[in-house]
C-alpha cells in the first residue's frame, strides 16, 4: 500500500470524532494524516487549514451521514481532496460512495488513499458531471452530494441528472444557502428539482451545524 510521504503533525481528533467514526476513528485520523502531508504539498488543501481539518472538514463532511438513508448508492461530484465522499464513507461502511473529479492530480490523490486505507465501499472516477460518459457510468444515484463546488442552481443542474427520479441532491452549502434557493428557483425547477428545503446536520458535534441543500428529482 501506498503510504503518506512523512509524518506530518496532525491535530488530534476532538472527543466527538469517535462518536461520528466510531470503530473506524483510526481510518479518519489516517485520513486527517493524507490531507495534512500529500494533501497540502499537491496543492489539495491549503496549509493553514491543517489546524482546523477536524471541525472545518472531516466531522463537517461526515455529519451529512445524518440525513442519508442505510444502504445508500451516493455519488459525490467534484470531490477534490474527498470531501464530502471519504469521511462519509468512513463514517457509514453501508454506503457505496462514488467520487467524480475531473482533474488528474486529485483522481491520483484519491485512488491513493482509498487503497491505503483499504476503503472498499469507495469508487474513485475522472471526469466532469456533466458529461455523458458520467453520467451514464453513476447516474440513478439515490444521493449525489458535494462541497464548495457551484452556486446552487448550476450544482443542481449538475447534480440532478445524476440522481435516480425520487432520489435527491444533498449538497454542503454555506449558511447562506436559503437566500440561494430563492435566487436560483428558476434554474432548479427547469433543473427537474422540488423548491428545495434547509437542512442543518452535525449540531451535537460541530460548534456551528452544517446546512445542507436538499433537492428531489421529480422528473
Amino acid at each position: 500500500m501506498t503510504e503518506p510521504a512523512s509524518s506530518p503533525v496532525v491535530p488530534e481528533p476532538p472527543a466527538a470524532a469517535a462518536r461520528v467514526f466510531g470503530d473506524r476513528l483510526d481510518l479518519a485520523v489516517r485520513y486527517a494524516a493524507w490531507l495534512a502531508d500529500a494533501g497540502v504539498v499537491r496543492g489539495l488543501i491549503g496549509p493553514r487549514e491543517v489546524g482546523r481539518l477536524w471541525d472545518r472538514h472531516i466531522l463537517n463532511s461526515a455529519v451529512i451521514g445524518e440525513v442519508i438513508d442505510e444502504g445508500a448508492r451516493v455519488v459525490d461530484i467534484g470531490s477534490g481532496a474527498g470531501l464530502p465522499g471519504i469521511p462519509l464513507a468512513i463514517a457509514r461502511p453501508d454506503l457505496q460512495v462514488q467520487l467524480v473529479e475531473p482533474l488528474l492530480r486529485r483522481t491520483t490523490f484519491l485512488t491513493e488513499v482509498v487503497s491505503d486505507l483499504g476503503l472498499d465501499n469507495v469508487e474513485v472516477y475522472r471526469g466532469r458531471a456533466e458529461e455523458k460518459g458520467i453520467v451514464k457510468t453513476v447516474g440513478g444515484a439515490d444521493v449525489v452530494t458535494s462541497r464548495a463546488v457551484a452556486p446552487i442552481g448550476r450544482l443542481m443542474g449538475w447534480s440532478l441528472p445524476l440522481a435516480r427520479v425520487g432520489g435527491v441532491v444533498r449538497a454542503l452549502k454555506g449558511s447562506s444557502v436559503a437566500e440561494e434557493f430563492t435566487r436560483d428557483a428558476a434554474e432548479i425547477a427547469k433543473a427537474g428539482g422540488s423548491a428545495g428545503r434547509v437542512l442543518t446536520v452535525g449540531g451535537d458535534v460541530l460548534e456551528e451545524p452544517t446546512y445542507v441543500a436538499d433537492v428531489e428529482r421529480l422528473r
